[in-house]
């Protein structure tokens, strides 16, 4: 399939010597095909950034430069609302996703358990962050939560009606619900109106972790439903360290970090006036051209898929059907039968292409993903995954770089699984 690249966004405008304008240097010699760990910032962002970290003053002050930065906040605060179809007194800055995801998830069990004691479940799906996922497990272990894991489909869909026959039983004991808008590893949508028509007769709150899907699908804060939502910048054209939670104002909602009480009371610190202004900026920039980087990377990660699968045919395509519109456009999920994840990963870096393997380490100690486990992925197949996700400066050429370097490091990966096999076996 051939994918003809599309006129450049309006607002990306080609990259001078001094790198004053458009986008940052894209590598020469590299493909960088892991934009769901990180994306450049866009040029209208980083421009916003710079202005104002050129200014003095902490937008909690009275004088006029506290007044200037405080207008700032507000104009961003504003943007990213309208942008994201939310009023702005929803809005709560954080410093990124996980911080979101940790207030979300602990400010709302708190404050619900407060008005009743028995609302100590909390469901959440099987394949979320562990930005929602550890936060859950530390308030049943330091708060005592139950926590409930929903199953997934085979491409990692959440079981509806394992949902609906948790409330049925247990909705007076619930205290919240969260389920992602799209999963940061297969790429599948999850059917979060469908969640919050499930909730909303039992009067539960329902909070999504959208970092994934806002400037890829179209997202709407009022229109789904939900109570709370998780956003973060870095990984919409914005700067890293910065992000916010959506919150209706009755939603009851506990404070996790105390001390000067900025924003409602419920995440106090001095606000970082230059990234919210640049968030702002990236956020309007990422929702308006949704339709047309939508379409171009659709069109690409299409390309891509029949192309990997052509010079590597024993990879497995994970997550949904592409031609559906449940799936990321700019995410593809191979696993690799025979293959560590890791080797595949270094291997490729090795010969210029950058990706992720999706899986946790931890201690060091490769682990397979907790999200191919719990969409019926056997564990040796899970270690031999590859995730490949495209962003605004992704080119044909990205995908041709992939192409000729795979069959040889699919060949080398799957040699060496071969041969460390043989030696575990030995020691067995």
């Amino acid at each position: 399939m051939t994918v003809t690249t599309p006129p450049p966004d309006p607002a990306r405008t080609p990259l001078t010597a001094s790198g004053a304008h458009g986008e940052p240097r894209r590598e020469p010699d590299g493909a960088y095909l892991d934009h769901a760990a990180t994306t450049p910032m866009s040029a209208a962002a980083l421009a916003a950034f710079v202005a104002e970290a050129q200014r003095t003053g902490n937008a909690s002050s009275l004088h006029s430069a506290g007044r200037t930065s405080r207008r700032a906040v507000e104009e961003a605060r504003e943007t990213l609302a309208k942008s994201l179809g939310a009023r702005p007194s929803e809005v709560i800055f954080t410093s990124g996703g996980t911080e979101s995801d940790n207030l979300a998830i602990k400010g709302i069990f708190w404050g619900r358990r407060a008005q009743d004691p028995r609302r100590t479940r909390i469901l959440v799906s099987a394949v979320e962050h562990h930005a929602v996922l550890d936060p859950a497990f530390w308030l049943a272990g330091h708060a005592g939560a139950d926590i409930v894991l929903l199953p997934v489909d085979r491409e990692g869909r959440l079981d509806l009606a394992a949902l609906r026959a948790e409330l049925a039983a247990h909705a007076a004991e619930t205290a919240l619900i969260s389920v992602m808008w799209a999963n940061n590893e297969v790429g599948t949508l999850q059917p979060v109106r469908d969640v919050v028509r499930a909730a909303r007769p039992y009067g539960i709150p329902v909070h999504t972790d959208a970092v994934q899907a806002v400037g890829q699908a179209e997202v709407d804060f009022t229109e789904s439903g939900v109570d709370a939502m998780t956003i973060t910048g870095h990984k919409l054209g914005g700067p890293v360290g910065v992000g916010a939670l959506l919150a209706k104002r009755d939603l009851a909602l506990d404070a996790v970090i105390h001390g000067g009480g900025q924003e409602r009371g419920v995440r106090s610190g001095t606000l970082d006036v230059a990234s919210i202004a640049a968030f702002g900026v990236a956020v309007r920039h990422a929702v308006d051209c949704v339709p047309d980087r939508a379409a171009r990377l659709s069109a690409l990660r299409d390309d891509l898929v029949a192309r990997v699968r052509a010079v590597a045919p024993s990879a497995v395509l994970r997550g949904a059907d592409p031609a559906s519109d449940d799936r990321l456009p700019g995410n593809a999920h191979f696993t690799f039968p025979g293959a560590e994840g890791d080797s595949l990963l270094y291997l490729l870096d090795s010969a210029g292409v950058q990706a992720s393997t999706g899986s946790a380490c931890q201690a060091g100690v490769p682990q397979p993903s907790h999200v191919l486990l719990a969409m019926g992925v056997p564990e040796t197949e899970a270690r031999g995954a590859l995730r490949f996700t495209l962003g605004a400066t992704s080119t044909e050429a990205d995908v041709d770089r992939l192409v000729a370097a795979l069959p040889q490091v699919v060949a080398r990966a799957q040699a060496a699984g071969l041969v460390s096999g043989r030696a575990m076996g030995g020691m067995a």
